[in-house]
């Protein structure tokens, strides 16, 4: 069984395992922005110190500043310091295994810059870097604050509202975004409001039991595994849903956004409740349509800061469809599209919420979210008959 992957830039790569089973029957894996990314993570090999300390000096080093903004060669790539530009900065924290490194701690002493450990990009091995059986390129990201390497041709870039960055790129700042945002809102222990140390290449966090070598107050953290808080990820559902004839989708737009810009409707997961479940709640309690059958399209990571987006082709129950607002006010309007139109608007270019309208925008189009998006793809989906319900 051959397993070669294909991928398709543009509209949203594809991953095709052309001979696979599941392939064949369920069709090619659609990989969104912010998804993709070439690194091999290793998670295993996050607390191995003498790992870690092997790779620092060859590695690249992501930078992100005060507001998670990476420093950037330009739109499409990012900046990669090498060890030499940072060595000052972050030093080689794994010098000492990280038990010994918890009962050090000694909280008059400045915090360091949070050091995360990407990973390995297995297909690239001009670092020379090879650890036992694994090698290839190291990553790492940096939370520099303030600091600024002051390298020529770079600058900070707002990716929330430029996402123009090359697939791999994105992927990687995705999960160094998401990361580093989350050890910043983790400093303080959840029982005890000590501070928090960052271990395990910077993706848990544990209370100490000392500092500076004076016993702290007790804390429930500490007994058993619970001296470990981890990172999290909020599961948001986003859903196009098409009517019951399989002809029309619902669209919604909220107050804030440009005029004529609409996408599909989306809401978080609720604890204890399936992802279904959650589609058919969220689209009734904003639009009021009651849906039936609900399938799984492809997700999205989206650090912002830290969703990840779960996107589903809803049907709508005959009978159902009628759309009311009154339930929940974030959405300003809603209504039905055919289908056939929304693929005329898919064919048309596409820009980002904070941008104007787009080239040969005029009176009777809106604006459809662009193919960074999973809404897009969501929209494509159903637009190239993905719930079988268009007589095409």
């Amino acid at each position: 069984m051959s397993y070669n992957a294909t991928y398709h830039v543009g509209t949203g790569a594809v991953l095709d395992y052309a001979s696979g089973y599941m392939s064949q029957k369920f069709g090619p894996e659609v990989i969104n922005y912010f998804s993709g990314s070439p690194i091999n993570r290793v998670s295993f090999l996050r607390g191995n110190t003498a790992f870690l300390s092997a790779a620092l000096p060859l590695s690249k080093f992501m930078l992100l500043n005060n507001t998670w903004d990476p420093l950037s060669n330009s739109a499409e790539n990012l900046y990669f310091a090498n060890y030499s530009t940072v060595e000052k900065l972050i030093g080689n924290p794994y010098s000492v295994p990280e038990d010994e490194l918890i009962a050090a701690y000694n909280s008059t002493l400045p915090v360091p810059p949070t050091l995360l450990f990407l990973g390995l990009d297995e297909s690239d091995n001009s670092s020379g870097f090879k650890y036992t059986s694994y090698s290839g390129q190291p990553y790492f990201a940096i939370a520099v604050g303030d600091w600024d390497p002051k390298v020529e041709n770079t600058e900070w870039r707002r990716t929330r509202l430029d996402l123009k960055l090359v697939r791999g790129h994105a992927a990687m700042l995705a999960q160094a975004r998401t990361l580093l945002d989350w050890n910043s809102r983790n400093v303080f222990c959840s029982m005890c409001g000590g501070r928090t140390v960052s271990v395990n290449a910077g993706t848990k966090r544990v209370c100490p039991g000392t500092d500076n070598g004076k016993a702290l107050i007790e804390c429930k953290s500490r007994v058993g595994v619970h001296n470990i808080a981890f990172p999290r990820t909020d599961p948001t559902v986003i859903m196009a849903i098409v009517n019951s004839t399989g002809d029309k989708v619902l669209l919604g737009r909220q107050r804030r956004w440009p005029e004529a810009f609409y996408s599909t409707l989306a809401g978080f997961c609720e604890p204890a409740e399936s992802i279904e479940e959650a589609v058919r709640r969220e689209t009734w309690e904003e639009s009021g349509v009651k849906v039936g059958r609900v399938v799984v399209h492809s997700s999205q990571p989206w650090p912002y800061p830290a969703s990840l987006m779960i996107g589903c082709i809803g049907e709508a129950l005959p009978g159902g469809e009628d759309i009311h607002l009154g339930h929940d006010p974030e959405l300003h309007m809603a209504d039905w599209y055919d289908i056939k139109f929304i693929r005329e608007m898919l064919a048309k270019p596409a820009r980002g919420l904070d941008e104007g309208p787009p080239e040969g925008f005029k009176e009777g189009d809106i604006r459809l979210p662009p193919s960074t998006a999973i809404a897009h793809q969501l929209l494509l989906a159903v637009s190239n008959n993905f719930h079988g319900g268009l007589k095409i």
